[in-house]
């Protein structure tokens, strides 16, 4: 397992982003392996602290564009479950971040239960989309924005599968495998309005 989650760290961190993709078969069996052998349990005491954070996508199985791991955009995920409160952004890299992204942002909560099978805790975050558009750099009190209100005609969730302090992996409502990691110089305040 140890094994195993410093490969998959390494591929996932390792150069460019979207370099994992390339590594993809070799991806999904290490995260087939992490979640059987260190399935994460949000029940368990200091979990959801784990879970909130800025994370970043590194690695999907979907061919959807604004769900891969590209060199050109942060694909980022903002968890606030102490605030049941999300926000994905997609945005230019580097020094070009501060001109802000395309985000979406999403009440979330979170759902303790166990499978038909009995055993394994199913660690869902349910999504409730509610606003998306271009969200800008900050000026003063106020951040820069063009938004509007989403329609979310179909449920949405997350299936948290591997958690630790590097590394997030789960399965979203559509099938997607996702490969995430914590971006510890990125706060979640300086995303998500109080």
């Amino acid at each position: 397992m140890l094994n195993a989650s410093k490969e998959l760290l390494r591929l996932l961190s390792n150069g460019a982003r979207g370099e994992a993709q390339s590594q993809g078969v070799r991806v999904r069996e290490l995260i087939l392996e992490l979640e059987r052998s260190s399935p994460a349990d949000l029940a368990t005491p200091g979990a959801l602290e784990l879970l909130e954070g800025v994370w970043e996508l590194r690695w999907s199985s979907s061919s959807q564009p604004y769900l891969q791991a590209v060199p050109w955009l942060e694909n980022l995920q903002i968890l606030s479950p102490s605030r049941e409160r999300a926000l994905n952004l997609l945005r230019p890299p580097g020094g070009l971040a501060v001109l802000g992204g395309i985000a979406i942002e999403a009440s979330i909560k979170l759902e303790h239960r166990t499978c038909n099978l009995g055993s394994t805790p199913q660690q869902r975050v349910q999504v409730q989309f509610q606003r998306g558009g271009w969200s800008g750099p900050q000026l003063g009190s106020t951040r820069l924005q063009l938004q509007r209100d989403v329609r979310q005609s179909f449920p949405a969730w997350l299936d948290i599968t591997v958690l630790s302090q590097e590394l997030r992996l789960c399965h979203g409502n559509a099938g997607t495998i996702f490969g995430l990691l914590r971006r510890p110089d990125l706060a979640v305040e300086a995303f998500l309005d109080s």
